[in-house]
């Protein structure tokens, strides 16, 4: 199945970048607008704080410095003491200082007719002029003077009312605006709320269906596929990933099919080669059964008549007549030997025998019986060190040993051999090696000793079938290990081979009934 083309099908990561884009404007605008309310805030915040309110304070400071000139005014031009015109003075340096503070805070805007502030400090130096400056010069201080004072004093009254109505104004307006830049905020806050609710549920909308549905749907089809339909088509559906890996899928089910076919076919090839395999098992087995019988019967026949002759007739014919039946009776016990080495080579895992647990050295031990004669007229020296129990058939590897052995007798050189059997731990097997002191073999050899009928020397020098180590190369490998010549031996001849180990006993369960526990 292949994939649709790029124009009609949009990948995830661009899904996931279009999500992401409207998430951000929308966003975006809220925190924008979010900031622009949390600026207006601060502004009038500010505003309230730090202008509108310390005019009004300024401005009530201004009304107390006036009050206290007046006041204390008035009680000198009544009583005529000195210390009555303190109040004045600290006044009127209340005033200086509250003026100074009213245009420091920007109070000097006015309405069209004028600064309220110059009004009523225009108002004040007035009546200080006409009222307070000529008693201060000595005018006679009298009631008609304090007549006087009221209308002019009432001016300043009325210019500082003026001034603190507008701050006033000003100070509620700057509290309005402070309520209703917070209202603008929290509304900004509940919007960004909700859309931020708005954009995850977009991306989850937008992932759910182009990501999320589409999986849900190739694995329920990989699903179909695995349990009950394997010839059913994988199709995918959704972003171009999506399908990409429906259409890998597809083709890893057709591959599947097209290589179950083929595991049929040769299923069937191989049935029809084990009918035929079993069929040339049959003919062996005749074949074993007529070499064993009918072919060694008249080849005893020979090699006793054979004898016969050369028991009777020894010494009466030539030399050359002697030498003949002597050829005749040699070949005979040979063809028979090699009969026999080839039965036995031929049965070699295919005779169903009890295996079990085997002590090696009772194997070599038995071998060494049957090699009794060989090691006496050899005048062999056999050792042995620690040698385990696998688990086998006790003729067969007992077979290995006296093969391994009889060969290190056989070829011995010019000092009586000295044979050693070893086995130590390699992993998860035991290797055994049997060194000998002998004539040694050419590591060029190492493999072809190992093949039926392969020798290495004539007949004459040393007899033998060449069928001893390709029996042993079967009988190691029916047993799961391997045998080879250690080429590292440089005086004398090692053979090694292995054998599987035994499992390690099952450590006893402990004995809860009596509370105790048992340690491995």
């Amino acid at each position: 199945m292949k994939p649709e083309s790029a124009a009609g099908v949009w990948p995830i990561s661009r899904w996931a970048a279009l999500s992401g884009v409207i998430a951000s404007l929308l966003l975006g605008g809220a925190i924008l607008a979010g900031a622009l309310a949390l600026g207006n805030l601060t502004d009038s915040r500010a505003r309230l704080l730090d202008v509108t309110g310390p005019q009004v304070l300024q401005a009530t400071a201004l009304s107390t410095a006036l009050l206290n000139q007046e006041t204390g005014v008035r009680g000198y031009i009544l009583a005529g003491r000195a210390e009555f015109l303190e109040p004045y003075r600290d006044g009127l340096k209340a005033q200086d200082a509250a003026v100074a503070g009213l245009r420091r805070l920007g109070a000097t805007t006015g309405t069209t007719t004028g600064d309220e502030l110059d009004q009523v400090v225009r108002a004040a130096t007035a009546w200080r002029q006409n009222i307070i400056e000529p008693v201060l010069a000595g005018a006679p201080a009298t009631g008609a003077l304090v007549d006087a004072s009221k209308p002019l004093f009432d001016e300043v009254r009325g210019s500082l009312s003026v001034l603190q109505s507008r701050l006033e104004g000003e100070r509620l307006e700057a509290r309005e605006a402070l309520s209703a830049a917070a209202d603008v905020l929290r509304a900004m806050l509940i919007v960004i709320a909700v859309l931020l609710c708005g954009a995850l549920a977009l991306v989850f909308a937008v992932l759910h269906r182009k990501l999320i549905r589409p999986i849900r749907q190739l694995a329920g089809e990989v699903r179909d596929v695995a349990q009950t339909d394997i010839h059913r088509e994988v199709r995918g559906s959704g972003p171009r990933e999506m399908r990409e890996l429906a259409s890998d899928v597809e083709s890893l089910r057709s591959r599947i099919l097209a290589e179950v076919d083929e595991l049929e076919r040769a299923k069937d090839l191989l049935a029809v080669r084990t009918q035929e395999l079993e069929r040339s098992n049959s003919d062996l087995e005749q074949f074993a059964y007529v070499a064993s019988h009918d072919l060694q019967e008249p080849l005893r026949k020979v090699a006793s008549f054979c004898q016969l002759l050369q028991k009777r007739y020894q010494g009466k014919l030539d030399e050359r007549g002697d030498q003949y039946i002597g050829f005749a009776v040699d070949g005979a016990k040979r063809m028979q030997a090699l009969i026999n080495d080839l039965l036995a080579f031929s049965r070699v895992g295919r005779r169903a025998s009890e295996t079990g647990s085997l002590e090696v050295g009772d194997l070599l031990d038995t071998a060494l019986a049957n090699l009794d004669d060989a090691v006496t007229e050899a005048g062999a020296t056999i050792t042995r060190g620690e040698l385990p129990a696998v688990q086998g058939e006790r003729s067969l590897l007992t077979a290995v040993l006296q093969n391994l052995v009889g060969n290190a007798i056989k070829f011995r050189g010019e000092q009586p051999p000295e044979i050693h059997v070893s086995a130590e731990r390699d992993g998860s097997d035991w290797r055994f090696s049997v060194t000998d002191n002998g004539i040694g073999i050419n590591a060029e050899y190492a493999d072809r000793i190992f093949v039926i009928f392969q020798r290495l020397h004539g007949r004459g020098d040393y007899p033998g079938t060449g069928i001893g180590l390709a029996m042993c190369r079967k009988i190691v490998e029916h047993h799961g290990g391997r045998i080879w010549l250690d080429t590292t031996v440089t005086a004398g001849t090692r053979f090694s081979f292995t054998l599987p180990a035994e499992p390690a006993p099952e450590p006893a369960k402990a004995d809860l009934s009596l509370g105790g526990t048992e340690q491995a």
